[in-house]
């Protein structure tokens, strides 16, 4: 295993970087897959917004909030919403193309590219094996399989909410629907549901389904009927 190699200047070189950049690096390409932006043209308006104190990129505008010990914490708005809010260090801001340098983030950035030139809108009713990262009013029927533990979470809106992953297989494949507070009450283990007008997203190189205000999940068949 090649170790963690850190250059004089304290940029990091190879495939690896300290966990917190690693996890806030993927969740930067994340987010420019949600909201249609290039990661590398992303990246930059970070490092603009270090250097100058604000930045915009494609309708978000991005801010430092907090200094501190060679990290800031950024805040991303879309007009008076906020977006995402996580830390980013002085090290990585410095590091030219950091998503290009990385092997853990190509295939993240890989999906961006295959979504971008598939364009994936509205795809309707599908089996689990088809669904790719960037699907958007995906309608299926599943089996519940799995419901992990519920556990209290802080969001990024400093916000504790109640959380849970549920695992959803039909004849040939599975996926992760997260569920939040009172929508894990409305399903049990073995409830068969009918999901519509999800997406599918990417989470740590994992795809899931997720259930936004305007999407459903309804038991079908089980101990209960119900809509959520």
């Amino acid at each position: 295993m090649r170790s963690r190699i850190w250059s004089a200047r304290g940029r990091p070189r190879g495939n690896h970087l300290p966990r917190p950049d690693a996890r806030a690096l993927q969740y930067l390409v994340q987010l420019s897959m949600k909201h249609q932006i290039d990661p590398t043209e992303f990246f930059n308006a970070f490092v603009h917004a270090w250097q100058n104190g604000k930045a915009t990129c494609r309708g978000l505008t991005i801010q430092p909030r907090v200094r501190k010990d060679n990290r800031g914490i950024f805040l991303i708005t879309k007009g008076d919403a906020v977006v995402a809010q996580f830390s980013l260090s002085e090290e990585i801001l410095q590091v030219p193309n950091p998503l290009d340098r990385f092997d853990f983030l190509r295939e993240t950035i890989r999906e961006f590219s295959a979504i971008k030139d598939r364009k994936i809108h509205n795809v309707g009713k599908v089996n689990i094996e088809d669904l790719k990262a960037g699907m958007k009013g995906v309608s299926l029927s599943a089996r519940v399989t799995e419901i992990s533990r519920p556990k209290l979470v802080l969001t990024r809106l400093n916000e504790y909410a109640l959380f849970a992953n549920a695992t959803l297989s039909d004849k040939n494949d599975t996926i992760k629907v997260p569920l939040w507070n009172k929508r894990i009450d409305t399903v049990s283990v073995n409830d068969r549901v009918q999901i519509d007008n999800a997406r599918v997203t990417l989470f740590r190189g994992e795809k899931q389904l997720r259930i936004g205000r305007n999407g459903t999940l309804t038991v079908v068949a089980g101990s209960f009927s119900h809509a959520a």
